[in-house]
């Protein structure tokens, strides 16, 4: 890896935080500039660009597939099917989940549940696993496995929702084989998140029974937050306010912040608040300066951390994705319907600062900036865009 790559889902902290960038926001006088677009197979995944390959999953006919592409042309280097085709009638046909680089691999997860560990430079085949099988789940969650896979401590953790303690998954990256299960919720459409809380790696997962800690080596649970679900799975990402506080979420109950306190090798978590001025649902947020921005429904919101108090709301991004330009403050949101648009990260007002149509058709995947790159796919076209470079940017080479 390098810098400037964004190895998985939501970026290298897979928080949608990107620092170290800085874009021109005048885009009547410097737009960006389209390098190329063309079809793509269905499919909700996002992207990892290392170097110059782009990696997603996307569904062609009865195969599900792990394709490469050149980032700079879009031309297909690769890829890698699997005989396997998922379909429910909201969100359509295709892989959920994105992958993830690691150490020169792929591992990427299936709607249907096949997990693979793929050479990242060839697309050849190192393992595979079925975790329906392992999980004893017997069949898909109802809109299909979604958890973008965790690589932590040489274990690749993912979200199987299998019974007696089989919720999550543990393989050894090297081999396959099964470390271990761990926790009990059966229901997520949420992926295990990094988290380092008193010196301890840590991989989170919110589930229908709320949000549980387990440490990636062994699968032991460091510690759980009970919030038991009532009426959707969850799907939003937690994240990390700092070494002590985790913000999370649901549709249909709204958010928490949760404060941890350690004791030695006991740890207990009570939440400081609990609100629904903003409730998230496939929409992951992002914190910037003490303050949320995230998708409330159809409106896009600022919430004050402090207090979980609604700041403002505003609409024409319906169910979108927002990534943090954090050097300038800026939120990059792609809005359902395929346009780009910039947003300042201000509690004050909303400001919409500039915006162009990218793609068309019904948009749910989460961007990606990467090597000066706007990288935007939905379900029938994929894009790279080249982000104009601010002024004060060009000034300083």
């Amino acid at each position: 890896m390098q810098a400037g790559d964004w190895p998985g889902f939501r970026g290298i902290n897979r928080d949608s935080r990107l620092t170290g960038v800085r874009i021109a926001t005048d885009w009547k006088r410097t737009p960006p500039r389209q390098f190329w677009k063309h079809g793509i197979g269905p499919g909700w995944s996002s992207f990892a660009v290392v170097g110059d390959r782009l990696y997603t999953q996307e569904q062609r006919g009865q195969e599900e597939d792990v394709v490469c592409y050149q980032a700079a042309t879009g031309k297909e280097l690769w890829k890698h099917g699997d005989d396997t085709r998922f379909f429910e009638t909201i969100g359509g046909a295709g892989p959920r989940a994105t992958p993830t680089f690691h150490d020169g691999r792929l591992y990427t997860l299936g709607a249907n549940g096949t997990l693979n560990c793929l050479d990242a430079a060839t697309g050849n085949s190192i393992w595979a696993r079925d975790i329906l099988k392992d999980s004893g789940r017997g069949k898909p969650p109802e809109w299909g496995f979604s958890s973008s896979p965790l690589v932590a401590r040489g274990i690749v953790m993912v979200f199987a929702g299998g019974p007696d303690g089989k919720s999550v998954l543990g393989y050894r990256a090297a081999s396959g084989e099964l470390a271990w299960s761990s926790g009990e919720g059966r229901e997520s459409y949420s992926s295990p998140h990094p988290a380092h809380f008193g010196g301890l790696d840590q991989a989170l997962m919110s589930t229908n029974m709320g949000l549980t800690s387990l440490d990636p080596t062994d699968g032991r649970i460091v510690w759980h937050h009970d919030w038991q679900l009532v009426q959707m799975a969850g799907v939003a990402q937690p994240a990390l306010i700092n070494d002590s506080e985790v913000l999370f979420g649901n549709a249909g109950q709204g958010s928490r912040l949760v404060k941890l306190t350690q004791d030695g090798s006991n740890w207990a978590n009570k939440f400081l608040w609990e609100k629904t001025s903003i409730k998230p649902y496939y929409n992951d947020l992002v914190v910037y300066e003490e303050h949320i921005y995230g998708f409330d429904g159809m409106f896009f919101t600022c919430v004050r951390l402090a207090d979980g108090k609604g700041l403002w709301r505003a609409r024409g991004y319906e169910h979108g994705q927002a990534l943090l330009l954090v050097d300038q403050g800026l939120l990059l949101i792609v809005t359902e319907k395929g346009e780009v648009a910039l947003v300042e990260a201000n509690p004050d007002q909303h400001k919409e600062l500039a915006r162009f149509k990218a793609i068309a058709g019904k948009t749910w995947n989460h961007p990606v900036v990467a090597h000066g790159k706007l990288f935007i796919r939905n379900g029938e076209e994929m894009a790279c865009f080249e982000l104009p470079v601010s002024d004060d940017t060009l000034a300083s080479k």
